[in-house]
């Protein structure tokens, strides 16, 4: 007896972290059920990322898990019968919870705070909230409350979406410089049409092409930014604090007449402003011979392969802003962040449920958490960079490297893909390893990094950046209202004019008076006051 009660008091006066018992581990696993989108070639329930989190928090999913599409519905119906999950976990790209949404359920009661849950228990979104502005903006509402938490990948270069793209090849085999104007590109237009730069000795050539189904892809922001600006979305302006349309000013009008005497010349592909992915894809991987001289995209891949063996993705270089009568800007967008939220948790979720759920949200705050969410399992999907390898940014230290996926094999089912997207700074997206031949597919990356620096600087002093606005859930349903039927009537109307449908001469007047009907003073009233609620 007084051995064993010498053993337990030197057992007690010894520090044993590897050892130490936590009652916790004991505990029977916190049932969390979770709506989320599950990805056609993956299953949540055997994920690996899902059993490391059940794993590392003694927690166990119920999935309520959907395919993305007819999830908006699915999840509204949820809500509406109130028969809804303890938390929501959506995509990046898809039905994300918007800010109207986060808004009106959060001052419900639907969607908790997560303010005091952060503070105790998240310190890596804590730290996150405190060094970063936009990432609190976005996620902070006007009432102070942070309701819900939105995708955060600071993709830089998606930040300029609305690029051109033009065949150098053929620059050089006709022995023309870079254009930086709108008049010397038309002239370059004007060589790819009738100089036969692909050599087949036929007018096969299309000077310029896009499409209508990609974000970036429409050919007219690029081209209507040399004489005023164009948000590809919303054809508002900022100037001096002060919100107007764009799309019925002196400078639009002469914007399109410019695309218009392009389109005459028939320099324009007529396709561009109908035609899908596939088909624009189609033109620059036309297979009797290169056909494309420029396309507007945001990145080439989208309309000429530059993947492993391709042939012409080299040829397909950016062309930086050109200079107009008025301008020389570029369409910018607030990073790769979408407004709203994918990540609530609901007044249906226990204690021990709320702290887990925002315990493993800030797990993927920390690069490694965001990597195995994101990308899936070290050793199967990545890996840490060899001697050598280099970083997108080459000023950082390389911390992860892509395994590649063999070609046709099935998903390793490994992370949740674009699910996981939480938390991606711009240091831990330019922190991946790179190659440094910007034309092999290892260096892709970096050649949009490259591309988008032509771009960067040429946004106007201030835009309106219409993602980061909260706007209050009791004109959510009028500003979208209103918003859809501008944009179609400005998009429609511009396409008329460019075509020759409508008349420059004799028709703006009254398609300015088309905007005022369909109430634009009232659409640039709401989007002022968000703006000065989001600047007060």
């Amino acid at each position: 007896m007084a051995f064993l009660m010498l053993a337990l008091v030197l057992g007690a006066c010894t520090s044993e972290p590897d050892i130490a018992i936590d009652d916790a581990n004991y505990a029977a696993p916190v049932a969390i059920r979770v709506f989320a989108q599950q990805e056609p070639s993956g299953d949540l329930a055997t994920n690996d990322f899902s059993r490391e989190l059940e794993s590392r928090f003694n927690v166990k999913f119920e999935w309520n898990a959907v395919a993305s599409a007819g999830a908006k519905e699915k999840r509204q119906i949820s809500l509406a019968g109130g028969d809804y999950p303890d938390a929501y976990i959506l995509t990046t790209y898809v039905d994300q919870f918007s800010q109207a949404d986060v808004l009106r359920f959060g001052q419900q009661g639907v969607f908790l705070p997560l303010n005091d849950l952060i503070d105790e228990y998240a310190p890596n979104i804590k730290a996150a909230m405190e060094e970063n502005e936009t990432l609190r903006a976005f996620n902070t509402a006007p009432d102070g409350n942070i309701y819900g938490l939105v995708a955060y990948s600071e993709c830089y270069h998606c930040s300029f979406p609305n690029k051109m793209w033009i065949n150098t090849s053929w620059l050089n085999a006709l022995d023309l410089d870079m254009p930086r104007t709108t008049e010397q590109f038309r002239d370059v237009l004007r060589a790819f049409k009738t100089m036969d730069p692909n050599g087949n000795g036929e007018a096969d050539e299309i000077p310029l092409s896009g499409s209508t189904e990609d974000f970036g892809v429409r050919i007219m922001p690029f081209l209507m930014n040399g004489f005023i600006y164009d948000d590809d979305s919303t054809y508002l302006e900022l100037r001096n604090g002060r919100v107007s349309m764009a799309a019925d000013k002196p400078e639009w009008r002469e914007g399109l007449a410019y695309i218009k005497s392009l389109n005459d010349e028939g320099l324009i592909d007529p396709g561009a402003f109908t035609q899908n992915a596939v088909a624009y894809k189609q033109i620059g991987e036309n297979a009797d011979a290169t056909i494309l001289g420029a396309g507007t995209a945001m990145h080439p891949d989208i309309f000429v392969n530059t993947g492993p063996g391709n042939t012409r993705g080299k040829d397909y270089n950016p062309l930086p802003p050109l200079a107009g009568p008025h301008a020389s800007f570029a369409t910018h967008v607030n990073i790769g962040v979408s407004p709203g939220a994918k990540f609530v948790i609901t007044n249906k979720a226990s204690e021990e449920a709320q702290i887990a759920l925002i315990r493993m949200v800030d797990y993927m705050y920390t690069p490694e958490g965001q990597a195995f969410a994101e990308t899936g399992k070290e050793g199967v999907d990545w890996r840490r960079p060899k001697p050598g390898e280099q970083a997108l940014n080459p000023e950082l230290k390389p911390q992860f490297a892509r395994i590649p996926v063999d070609s046709g094999k099935k998903s390793n089912n490994s992370g949740w893909s674009g699910m996981g997207h939480f938390y991606m700074p711009r240091e831990y997206r330019d922190s991946w390893v790179q190659g440094t031949d910007i034309y092999a597919p290892d260096g892709y990356e970096r050649r949009l990094m490259e591309a988008t620096k032509l771009y960067d600087g040429h946004e106007p002093e201030q835009v309106l950046a219409v993602e980061s606005l909260w706007i209050q859930p009791e004109v959510a349903d009028e500003i979208n209202f209103l918003q859809m039927n501008i944009r179609n009537y400005v998009e429609e109307s511009s396409l008329q004019f460019i075509t020759g449908n409508k008349h420059l001469n004799e028709d703006w007047d009254g398609y300015v008076n088309g905007l005022r009907d369909l109430n634009a003073e009232r659409y640039v009233e709401i989007m002022q006051k968000a703006y000065d609620g989001a600047t007060r």
